[in-house]
C-alpha cells in the first residue's frame, strides 16, 4: 500500500515544478516520495515523514466544549468576575470565577498564574472555599465555571475531558479534587443565581457528578490530567471546578484552568501508550485499535518497515515515535512520542587516609583514582555510580612564629613561651595525622623610663626600641599629670614640655600579625 498523504500548496507546486522537468528531460529517474517505504524516493536528502511532500494532519480531538482555550474573546477583562469576556463561558455559580488574559487583567496579585500559560493567553481562576478579611473561613465559597457543548454528550458512550490545572504557591494552591458536572438542559446554566451558599451543582435539582480527579499540587506549575465519564444521560451543558464537600482552609485558596478537551474517547486515538518499563527490552509503543483504519510506525520520521499494527511489534530504541491511522478518508499523524531510555547516576567524592581503604560497590580501595560500577536495578535501567578518590598522606607544614619576649604562643590545646623548634602531631579534619614544625623566635622590645630632650644629641626622643623589620606601626598618646592628650605619634621628642611625669599609652602591630598595648609614665627631664 502507498499512502496518499495530503499535500499542501506548497508540495503541489514542488511536484508541479519536478514532473515539469521530468517531461522536459525525460529522465527516468524522475520519482515523487512515497511516504512510508523508508526510501529517499525523489532525492531530495528528506525521508517520509521528514518531506514536504508527506503531510498527514496532526490528530488533535476537537472539544465539545466551545472556546476550550479561553482565547476567543467578547471583551478583554479589566478586572475579576469577568468571564463573561470568554466567548461561551458562562458564570456557573453565584459565587464568580475570573479571566485572566495577558491583553487586560493579570489576576490577583497575592494568586501569581504560573506562566507560561499551556495554550495561548487567556486562562480562568477558580476558589474553593475563602476566608475573609476577618479571618472567617467560608468552606460553601465554591466557584464553576459553565458552558453549553457544542454537541451533547450521549448516553453511555465513553468521553474523555482532558485539562491542565494551575497551582500558585504552596500555601494557597493545596492538593485538589476537580470535579465534573452535568445537565440535560443548557437552561439550568447558572445554579443557585443569589444564593452564595449552594456550594456544588448537585445541590441543587437536574445536576449530575459525572467524575472527578485528585490533583497534587506543585507550587508555580500547571498540571494536565484527565477525566474520563460514561453518562447515564444525554448532558447538554457541563459545569467544572472543586468538588462537593466543604474543605477548610486556614486562608484563602486560588487555581487555574486552560485547554479543556472534552471529546468522545475514540477522538484520542492517536494517544501513543506504552507497555512496560523504559528500560525494559519487551518496551513497547501502541495506540487504541481500529479494525476500520490502517496503522503505519515511524521512528525518527522514516517508516519502520513492517510495523503495520495498533502496537509495535518489537523494541527499536530511542527515537522520536508517531504513527499514521488512515481510515480510507483521511490520515493523521499521532503527536510525537520521545522514547528516551533513562540512566541514574551517582557521583562520589571521597578522601580517605594514608593506610585506610574506602568500601564501594561491594570492594575496598585504597589507592587514588576514579572508580565506575554499572548495574541494573529491577526495572532494567542502568544505574551507573562513580567514586572519585582522593587519598591524603601525611602531611608536613612548617611555622615559623616570632613573639614578643614573655608572649604565649597557642596552636591547638597547646602553649608556648620559649623559643625552639617543635614537632607536632595534630589530627585533620579528616582524621588523618598531620604534622607541624613550630620554629618559635622572640625578641626583646625595650620602652625607655626617662629622656632628656635637650638637644645634647644624647637620648634625644622616647620611642620602643627593638630588632629592626619587628615593629609595622606604633600609636603613642601622651597625657599630662592632668589627663591632658598633649602628643600622639610614633616619637616624642618632648621639647614643648615642662619637666615631669608623664603618662603613655602606646599600640604596637608587630610584623607578626600581632598587636599589643602597653601602658606606663615616662619622665621628661632637661
Amino acid at each position: 500500500m502507498i499512502y496518499r498523504f495530503h499535500i499542501s500548496s506548497h508540495s503541489i507546486s514542488k511536484t508541479l515544478l519536478s514532473l515539469s522537468f521530468c517531461l522536459f528531460s525525460l529522465s527516468i529517474f524522475c520519482q515523487t516520495e512515497i511516504c512510508n517505504n523508508a526510501i529517499d524516493d525523489d532525492n531530495d536528502g528528506l525521508i517520509d515523514l521528514n518531506d514536504d511532500d508527506c503531510i498527514c494532519k496532526i490528530a488533535d480531538p476537537t472539544s465539545l466544549i466551545p472556546n476550550p482555550s479561553f482565547e476567543e474573546q467578547d471583551c478583554c477583562p479589566f478586572n475579576k468576575n469577568q468571564l463573561h469576556c470568554a466567548t461561551g463561558w458562562i458564570q456557573a455559580s453565584e459565587p464568580t470565577t475570573d479571566y485572566i488574559n495577558s491583553c487586560g487583567w493579570l489576576g490577583w496579585d497575592q494568586f501569581p498564574p504560573p506562566t507560561p500559560f499551556p495554550d495561548g493567553n487567556g486562562i480562568m481562576g477558580f476558589r474553593d472555599g475563602r476566608v475573609r478579611n476577618n479571618n472567617i473561613a467560608e468552606p460553601f465559597w465554591k466557584e464553576y465555571a459553565g458552558a453549553c457543548l457544542t454537541n451533547p454528550l450521549i448516553k453511555d458512550t465513553t468521553y474523555r475531558f482532558q485539562f491542565d490545572i494551575g497551582f500558585s504557591n504552596i500555601e494557597n494552591s493545596p492538593p485538589i479534587n476537580i470535579s465534573f458536572f452535568g445537565t440535560t438542559d443548557c437552561n439550568y446554566l447558572p445554579f443557585g443565581t443569589g444564593n452564595p451558599t449552594v456550594g456544588c451543582p448537585t445541590n441543587v435539582p437536574n445536576w449530575v457528578k459525572l467524575g472527578d480527579v485528585f490533583v497534587d499540587s506543585e507550587e508555580n506549575s500547571w498540571i494536565n490530567t484527565v477525566i474520563e465519564v460514561t453518562p447515564s444521560t444525554d448532558i447538554y451543558a457541563i459545569a467544572i471546578g472543586p468538588d462537593c464537600p466543604d474543605v477548610i482552609h486556614p486562608v484563602s485558596t486560588y487555581y487555574f484552568f486552560d485547554n479543556l478537551v472534552l471529546a468522545d474517547i475514540n477522538s484520542f486515538d492517536q494517544l501513543i501508550s506504552e507497555s512496560n518499563h523504559p528500560c525494559d527490552p519487551e518496551f513497547s509503543l501502541s495506540v487504541p485499535e481500529n479494525p476500520d483504519a490502517t496503522f503505519q510506525w515511524y521512528k525518527d520520521g522514516i517508516a519502520l518497515i513492517g510495523e503495520s499494527s495498533a502496537a509495535m511489534s518489537q523494541n527499536y530504541g530511542e527515537g522520536i515515535y508517531q504513527v499514521v491511522i488512515d481510515n480510507g478518508f483521511i490520515c493523521r499523524v499521532s503527536t510525537e512520542y520521545d522514547f528516551i531510555i533513562p540512566v541514574f547516576e551517582n557521583h562520589m567524592d571521597e578522601v580517605i587516609c594514608d593506610g585506610e581503604s574506602f568500601f564501594f560497590e561491594g570492594e575496598d580501595f585504597t589507592e587514588p583514582g576514579t572508580y565506575t560500577n554499572i548495574t541494573l536495578d529491577d526495572d532494567g535501567c542502568e544505574n551507573i555510580s562513580t567514586l572519585n578518590l582522593e587519598v591524603s598522606g601525611e602531611q608536613i607544614d612548617t611555622i615559623d612564629v616570632v613573639i614578643l619576649d614573655g608572649q604565649e604562643f597557642e596552636i591547638g590545646n597547646l602553649s608556648f613561651t620559649e623559643p625552639g623548634a617543635y614537632p607536632l602531631t595534630f589530627t585533620s579534619s579528616l582524621g588523618c595525622d598531620s604534622l607541624v614544625l613550630l620554629n618559635l623566635e622572640s625578641f626583646k622590645l625595650y620602652i625607655p623610663n626617662a629622656f632628656t630632650p635637650n638637644n645634647d644629641g644624647i637620648n634625644e626622643t622616647f620611642a620602643p626600641l627593638t630588632s629592626d623589620g619587628i615593629i609595622e606601626n606604633i600609636d603613642m598618646r601622651i597625657y599630662d599629670r592632668w589627663g591632658n592628650l598633649i602628643y600622639r605619634g610614633t616619637e616624642w621628642n618632648g621639647r614643648d614640655a615642662i619637666p615631669g611625669i608623664y603618662a603613655y599609652v602606646i599600640e604596637i602591630e608587630f610584623s607578626n600579625n600581632l598587636a599589643e598595648q602597653f601602658f606606663g609614665h615616662i619622665t621628661l627631664t632637661k
